[in-house]
Order: structure tokens, then C-alpha cells, then sequence
């Protein structure tokens, strides 16, 4: 490139860098700064998956890509960052000594594709972290990233392995006596194929002969057709073992409310974020998520109590049921000839979410602060190492047993403390505010904040006794948030005055008071630009001030999406889930797209046979509501047969009446009261503002 063609981009980027100052002698009366150089580029479409069977590609904006406008580490962030660090635990050694030991080899090549050669997976996209935190970055969440990123195939115990950091979560390999059993086959199909090969060629080629799902989340089923064939396990050569409530919960989670805990997750892990130390970091748990495909087999083995003992491929195993800690469905296990205690997500290096910020089910911190006590009581003095689906392992007995005796406390405080200043009759903000974590569970790492945090589970512990509402009138039907948002800002004296105090919130990097006015300016309809520019920038302050890896990204993410636009979605249906699920639950499922007002008809019913599968599901319409049952309703208004297949697509892609019928699908009865429920079924698109009202 000549010199020429270079200055103009130079000179761009350092007008955009400009914007991070306030009121220097070129700003306007409102402390705003000149337009910029022209923004236009292009970002090039990427299909991701998150959290979920759906496929989120996310298309091209006419906006800079993020890091030509990341601004600096302001001096209040560095003194939160020196004050952060000074905070830290003394570093013994252990963890850097635990996440590195047993390591045997990695993929010679870092990148890991798809079958049409898109990359799913960098191992060396955190090959950037070297010598200390960046000032951009919580120093917390640099030594815990700069752990997380270590990737490979690792001995854990004799006969026992784990692939660390080839996704979100861990897979591990027990050798039987004829075959792998493989506990948690990662997020994606490409991701687990890897690290099965990464097995083979190192440990040399054996089958699988068993898979255990810990539990619900995707994360630890995702992979399973990368290392399983379901002709196999239909013909009873491999089993799949889940606690029992797998695919209630799995459904409930990744297809009921899928749409939008999958536009939130992308909040959450940083999806689209570039790694680096204005961008991303990770989780916490761990560096990212895979951007490859989601698949399901159903279980053919349920673990339904604390105790059951199973030989898998002779291999004795233990199984403690865990439900309603990190999952409403999950299971641990112990391998008790090895001495290995496997801790799906009840135990793993960093204090975890009692109430996720993507969305899920609120957990239950006395309940899960339960499970580890009788973990500690159960299998404490059985194991010589603990292992988890995220993490490095902790070896020696007197380790295992502190973790689990510290993160038992550290939930149980949260509970009693949070529920303690409840019955005072304190508020979630105001016991977030204040619930602080004891010194002496801070002094360890695992306990610490860097994927949930104790501002977050408190709040999370008070929703799960007391719900949303806090008992002040005031608060039981205020404005939604744009309708208040215009009233906030008349009564603070209009946008010029709001716009003037935010200023003065982030010249005094008061940042939690600048988003707050700079939020109710952008949503009481401000269409001033420089809105935007500046709670992107005291979003971002927040941002690489947090030591929470899911805090970072959100608000990073924030600070993206206001200064290029929300990345436009779409939602793509991942076949496994619906193949995997049975018809009445994904009916369940439909019930939650129907719109009444759109239906207008008299009550009536619809059986639907697939001859295919053996099953029919009688769905029964009111003027309200739709129910699903299993099985035939009588005198049913108008009944569909066809292959599972073609009934799916009806109900959720919507796909035409004709040409299905031209592939089979078969109409009897009224078709008007078939084209009325039809047309009442609305697919959600997953695509929405969050920053923006």
C-alpha cells in the first residue's frame, strides 16, 4: 500500500479516537464534538450459535467494526483497575500449576472448520494475553482469562483425560474396557469431532461407547452427533445416559424461550466482539463460544437419584443428582475406582450465576449450597481429583475438599445474608449495594466473581422468594420505559440540561450515573447523535472496569451495538432439537407463537397423526388459548396426517399448505379452521433492540 492511500485511513482513526473527549475548544454548546470521517464498511456475515439449537447470522452493517472506535481506559478506570488489582488474592501458584499439569498435546492447526471451511473455533485468538492486565482490562479477569485460554488434551487420573479450551465447556474421556465414554461432548459437531480426533491420534482410536449428558444447557450435549452416530445408538451399540428431566428442561430452554435468551447470550459471551483488550476476554469460565452446529440425540438412560450406581463399559460410576443448582436438570459422577469427582457446573472456578443475565430459570442458592455439602459428605474423602465441565481440575484430596467446603459457603452467604436483609425489609438494589463477599472467602479465586457476580445473585436470590415487585406502590405500575423515560427527562429540565449532567457524571467518572441519564435520553426519543456516542463510551468504561467476564461483554456489547447498529438476525430452527423432542412438547412449544387475536374462530381441534413416528397429538383451540395433548382428540374439526417432518414444518417454518401437500401431507376435515390456526401461529424472529428503545 502506498502512502498515499494509507494517510486517509491513519487520519480517520485518529478523528474517531477523538470522540472520547468532552469538550474541548471545537465542541459545540452542548460539549459535542464535530462530525467524524465518513463511516461506511462492511462486515462480513457471520453464522453463530448460541446457547441453543438456533442459528443466529448476523448480517452486514454500513458501520466501522468495533475497534476502530474502542476509546481508551480512561484515568478513572485506572485507578479502579490499580485498586482492583491491589484487591487480589496472593497467587499461590496452584491454578497456573492445576490448569497446566497432565497437558499432552494440542491441534497442530489453531483454527477448526466447519465442512464448508468456515471457522468455527481459534485456539490462538487469546494468543494476544501476555505479561500484565492492560489498563482496558480488570486485572482479575486477566489472570483468569490467561488460564481459561490453555488448550489441549490433558491427563486428569489414570484412564481419565479432558479437552480443555476447544469450546465453551470441557470434554472428558474415560477409557473403558472396549471403548471411550465421553462426559459432555461440547457445544457444536465440529468442536467435539476435533477433540475426538485430538484423542485417537494421541491415545490411539477407539469407539465410543457411551455418552453422559450432565445436564440441560447445550454446552454439554451440543457436539454429540461430532462423536456419536445415531444409527448406533438406535441400534444399542452406544448409550446416552442425562438425569432425568433432560429434555423437559433442554426444550423449555432451547426452544420454548430460545429467540430471546439467544439475543440476550449474545449480550452475555461478547458474540461479535473481537478478542482482544478492548474487546472480548471471555466469560469467565471460558474464552468464547463456538460458532458451529448445535445437535441433539435423545437420551436411552435416566439418572433419577442421588446413589445410583451404573457399569458403563465396565467402568463403575456414581451418580449424585443435582437438579435445581445450575441446571433444573443435572447430574454429577464419580468415578470412585479413580478417585475422580466430576462437578458438571455445581463447582467450578469462579463464582457462578444464580439467575443468568442472558435469561433462564432463577436457581436455587440454598439448594445448591446443598449439593456440595453432600458432595463434601459423600465423595469428599473419595477423591483425589475434581473435575468440571468448565476449568481446570483441583488435584489432592485437602484441595478438593476446601473448594467445595468454600463455594458451599460462599452460596450459603449469599442466601442467608441476602434472605437475612429481605426479611429487614432492604430491596434487591439496596442489598446488592451492600452484601459484600467475606474476606476469607475472597482470598480464593474460585470463589470470586468472574463469571457470576454478588451484585447479580443477590438480586437473584431476592427474585426467587419475592419476584420483581419490592412492595413500593410506586413501583407496581410505573411507565414502561420509554413513556418514563420522556417524563424523567422533562422533570430534570429537558435533554440539554440531562445531556449536561451526564457530562458531568463522566468528567467525575461517575459512569453507573452517566448510563443511567444518557439511557433515559436515548429513550425518551433523543435523536441526537452524540447520545449515543456517549453512553457507548461510559458503557464501555464499565466495561473494562468489570472483573465478571459476562459484565464485560455486556457491556461491550451495548457500547457496539450504539455506535454501529443492531446486527440484523435471523433465526434458523436447528433440526436436531425438533427431532429429539417429542411432538406434544414441541406443540407446547407452538402454543407459545399463537396469537388469539389473529385466530378469531370458534373453538375447535386439529388431530395430527404422523404414522411415521407412531404418534398423534390432538391439539385443541378455545377463543384464548391452544393445548396440546398426546394422542387423538374425538370429533376433531380437521385432521392432518403426514411424516413428522412435513407437520413440523407446518407448525413452525410455516411453510405453504400446497406444496407440502404435493410432498405427502394429507388434509381432512374443514382446512379453513387448519388455515386460521395456521395463520395464527407467529414465528419470533429472535431480532430486537435492547439498547435502543
Amino acid at each position: 500500500m502506498n502512502g498515499s492511500s494509507q494517510q486517509p485511513a491513519l487520519e480517520k482513526r485518529q478523528n474517531l479516537l477523538r470522540l472520547h473527549s468532552f469538550g474541548n475548544d471545537r465542541s459545540d454548546r452542548f460539549g459535542r464534538q464535530p462530525p467524524t470521517a465518513s463511516r461506511r464498511t462492511y462486515w462480513q456475515a457471520a453464522r453463530l450459535w448460541i446457547a441453543g439449537p438456533i442459528a443466529l447470522a448476523l448480517a452486514g452493517n454500513d458501520r466501522p467494526p468495533s475497534d476502530l472506535l474502542a476509546k481508551p481506559a480512561s484515568p478513572f478506570t485506572l485507578a479502579a483497575q490499580k485498586q482492583a488489582a491491589a484487591s487480589l488474592p496472593v497467587d499461590d501458584g496452584k491454578d497456573a500449576d492445576f490448569a497446566s499439569r497432565g497437558f499432552l498435546a494440542t491441534r497442530d492447526d489453531p483454527v477448526i472448520r466447519s465442512a464448508n471451511g468456515a471457522m468455527v473455533w481459534d485456539l490462538s485468538a487469546f494468543d494476544f494475553m501476555k505479561g500484565d492486565a492492560p489498563a482496558s482490562v480488570n486485572p482479575g479477569l486477566w489472570r483468569q482469562t490467561s488460564l481459561l485460554r490453555r488448550h489441549g488434551l490433558f491427563a486428569v487420573a489414570p484412564g481419565i483425560w479432558q479437552v480443555r479450551g476447544f469450546d465453551v465447556s470441557n470434554m472428558t474421556i474415560v477409557q473403558g474396557e472396549t471403548g471411550w465414554i465421553l462426559v459432555d461432548p461440547l457445544n457444536t459437531r465440529e468442536t467435539a469431532a476435533a477433540a475426538l480426533a485430538l484423542v485417537n491420534s494421541r491415545l490411539g482410536r477407539r469407539p465410543v461407547k457411551a455418552v453422559i449428558y450432565s445436564h440441560s444447557h447445550s454446552d454439554h450435549f451440543g457436539g454429540v452427533r461430532g462423536v456419536v452416530d445415531e444409527a448406533d445408538v438406535l441400534a444399542g451399540k452406544v448409550s446416552i445416559y442425562a438425569p432425568v428431566g433432560f429434555m423437559e428442561e433442554s426444550t423449555s430452554e432451547n426452544l420454548v424461550v430460545a429467540p430471546v435468551t439467544g439475543r440476550r447470550g449474545i449480550y452475555q459471551f461478547g458474540i461479535g466482539l473481537a478478542p482482544g483488550p478492548q474487546g472480548q476476554m471471555g466469560s469467565g469460565l471460558s474464552t468464547s463460544v463456538a460458532a458451529g452446529e448445535i445437535t441433539l440425540i435423545a437420551p436411552t438412560n435416566l439418572i433419577a437419584r442421588t446413589g445410583d450406581k451404573v457399569v458403563i463399559d465396565g467402568v463403575p460410576v456414581e451418580f449424585q443428582i443435582v437438579s435445581g443448582s445450575e441446571a433444573p436438570a443435572e447430574v454429577n459422577l464419580l468415578f470412585p475406582a479413580k478417585g475422580v469427582f466430576l462437578s458438571a457446573e455445581m463447582s467450578t472456578c469462579s463464582l457462578h450465576n444464580i439467575l443468568t443475565p442472558r435469561g433462564a430459570k432463577v436457581r436455587d442458592a440454598k439448594i445448591w449450597a446443598g449439593y456440595l455439602d453432600e458432595a463434601l459428605r459423600l465423595y469428599g474423602d473419595r477423591t483425589q481429583t475434581l473435575i468440571s465441565s468448565h476449568c481446570w481440575p483441583r488435584f489432592g484430596q485437602d484441595n478438593v475438599m476446601t473448594m467445595l467446603a468454600n463455594q458451599r459457603d460462599n452460596y450459603r452467604f449469599l442466601h442467608d445474608q441476602t434472605v437475612r436483609l429481605m426479611n429487614e425489609g432492604q430491596t434487591a438494589g439496596e442489598i446488592a449495594e451492600q452484601l459484600a463477599q467475606p474476606p476469607t472467602l475472597a482470598d480464593h479465586a474460585y470463589d470470586r466473581g468472574y463469571y457470576g457476580t454478588y451484585k447479580h445473585n443477590a438480586k437473584a436470590v431476592y427474585q426467587f422468594y419475592l419476584g420483581w415487585y419490592d412492595a413500593v406502590p410506586a413501583n407496581l405500575d410505573p411507565w414502561p420505559p420509554a413513556e418514563r423515560a420522556r417524563r424523567m427527562v422533562e422533570a430534570l429540565g429537558g435533554e440539554r440540561r440531562v445531556l449536561k449532567l451526564a457530562r458531568q457524571a463522566m468528567a467525575r467518572g461517575d459512569y453507573r450515573w452517566s448510563s443511567d441519564l444518557l439511557n433515559q435520553l436515548l429513550f425518551a426519543g433523543s435523536r441526537d447523535p452524540w447520545t449515543r456516542e456517549a453512553l457507548a463510551d461510559s458503557y464501555e468504561q464499565q466495561g473494562y472496569q468489570a472483573a465478571s467476564g459476562t459484565w464485560r461483554n455486556q457491556f461491550l456489547s451495548a457500547a457496539r451495538e450504539l455506535r454501529q447498529g443492531r446486527a440484523r438476525t435471523t433465526l434458523k430452527q436447528n433440526r436436531d432439537m425438533t427431532a429429539a423432542v417429542p411432538s406434544r412438547m414441541l406443540m407446547d412449544v407452538v402454543a407459545t407463537r399463537f396469537d388469539p387475536q389473529r385466530f378469531a374462530g370458534r373453538p375447535s381441534s386439529v388431530n395430527l397423526v404422523m404414522p411415521d413416528r407412531g404418534e398423534t397429538v390432538g391439539v385443541e383451540l378455545t377463543e384464548n388459548i391452544m393445548l396440546a395433548r398426546d394422542g387423538a382428540l374425538s370429533a376433531a374439526t380437521v385432521t392432518v396426517t403426514a411424516p413428522r417432518d412435513l407437520i413440523m414444518a407446518m407448525a413452525f417454518k410455516r411453510e405453504p399448505l400446497p406444496s407440502l401437500e404435493r410432498a405427502g401431507l394429507v388434509i381432512s376435515g374443514h382446512r379453513h379452521t387448519l388455515e386460521a390456526w395456521l395463520n395464527a401461529i407467529v414465528p419470533p424472529s429472535g431480532d430486537f433492540d435492547i439498547v435502543m428503545p
